[in-house]
């Protein structure tokens, strides 16, 4: 198995790219932390496999630097870096057999004898009845496990996977998302993971960095970002938010209290901007999942101390495990609410008058100024 004594953080510092006019990365400082799955989650040319391909050497940064550990290696070509990358293309050998694919690398280093590291690999991938076989005789989820193989029999100090389930179905990607979260567990090495896919960097990573316009706009640990964003776009990318226009009546202690619709709505003044003062706009979010919903005669069951939203029904949707509402209410035009199917709610179609409620601890606060600044800086600098 691998060997990570000599390992390191990679470590990019002040690193952008340029081409001509355009910048696909802006300054950037980032540390991916020695043995961690991290992932650059964003949506098509907001520069995450830009990035990617910085640390592979694939790309020349404009300015700044690349280290994986001490060493610095931004002037190295691919071949001379600790790194191997997965590509969503698997391109594997057609003509040789699974084991000769694994055992490429190997070869090509003037390794004489590799079975026993070649079973050791295809063990770990599970697919070490498999040797014999060739790739088209084999499923695409198959397919990448060999390719992981493939980068990984080189012992790389960081395994770099652009995109790498975007060819499979939906149900083969969820599992190839466990796959691959045990296959990093195990090694020990550090795997950085490029994905536009929110519930799969969701799913692995035990760090995600939010990439938008060539910058990382938040940082964390999947909960967090999902509980806490910082910004709309992080808020909406993670998930879907409900974010309402409101005015700040109070800031006062650990809370905040805003009105919107003449609703007032409270949340912890943790969870709102530096800078939340009276009288200031602040976007009130709460997650769809987070709110309940009652029929309008219900509203005395309500428990005291809840944010409570009173509206109508304009839509619904059953998906199965939860019933999608959009509620119009003074407080917010398209209030949206995922309510679990428990088989016991009826007359809730469009139409019903009902009540929103939910947790004052649920909520968060946005700055309603910066993020409409911010979100029309991104979208000029985007190609």
């Amino acid at each position: 198995m691998t060997d990570n004594t000599a390992g390191g953080d990679v470590r990019l510092a002040g690193i952008s790219k340029t081409y001509g006019s355009f910048t696909a990365v802006h300054h950037l400082d980032l540390t991916v932390p020695q043995g961690s799955f991290f992932a650059l989650l964003g949506a098509s040319g907001c520069g995450k496999t830009t990035t990617l391909r910085m640390i592979a050497g694939l790309e020349d940064p404009s300015t700044g630097t690349v280290s994986l550990g001490e060493r610095d290696v931004t002037h190295l070509p691919p071949h001379k870096r600790p790194v191997n990358t997965v590509f969503q293309s698997y391109a594997l050998f057609p003509h040789l057999s699974i084991h000769e694919n694994v055992a490429f690398g190997l070869r090509r280093r003037g390794v004489s004898s590799v079975k026993k590291q070649v079973g050791e690999m295809l063990d770990l991938v599970q697919l070490g009845d498999f040797a014999q076989r060739r790739p088209h005789q084999l499923s695409g989820g198959q397919q990448q496990r060999v390719a992981v193989a493939r980068a990984l029999i080189n012992h790389p100090q960081v395994l770099l996977l652009d995109e790498p389930l975007g060819a499979l179905d939906l149900k083969l990607r969820r599992q190839m998302q466990l796959e691959l979260k045990r296959i990093q567990t195990e090694v020990g090495i550090t795997f950085v993971h490029v994905t536009h896919d929110q519930e799969e960097a969701m799913t692995m990573a035990d760090t995600v960095a939010v990439m938008n316009g060539g910058r990382v706009e938040q940082l964390g640990a999947p909960a967090e970002l999902y509980e806490n964003p910082r910004t709309t776009f992080v808020a909406n990318f993670l998930g879907t938010s409900n974010l309402i226009e409101a005015e700040v009546a109070s800031a006062a202690g650990d809370e905040v209290v805003a009105t919107a619709g003449g609703t007032a709505l409270r949340l912890p003044r943790r969870r709102c901007p530096d800078g939340t003062r009276t009288g200031g706009r602040l976007l009130v979010g709460v997650r769809p999942e987070k709110i309940s919903l009652l029929p309008a005669g219900e509203a005395g069951t309500v428990a005291p101390g809840r944010n409570t939203v009173t509206g109508r029904v304009t839509d619904s949707s059953f998906i199965g495990v939860s019933t999608q509402y959009v509620v119009e209410s003074p407080a917010g035009k398209a209030v949206e609410v995922y309510a679990q199917n428990t088989g016991q709610r009826t007359g809730l179609g469009p139409g019903a008058e009902v009540i929103l409620h939910w947790d004052p601890e649920h909520t968060f606060g946005l700055d309603a100024a910066q993020d409409i600044a911010a979100g029309t800086e991104s979208a000029e600098e985007t190609p």
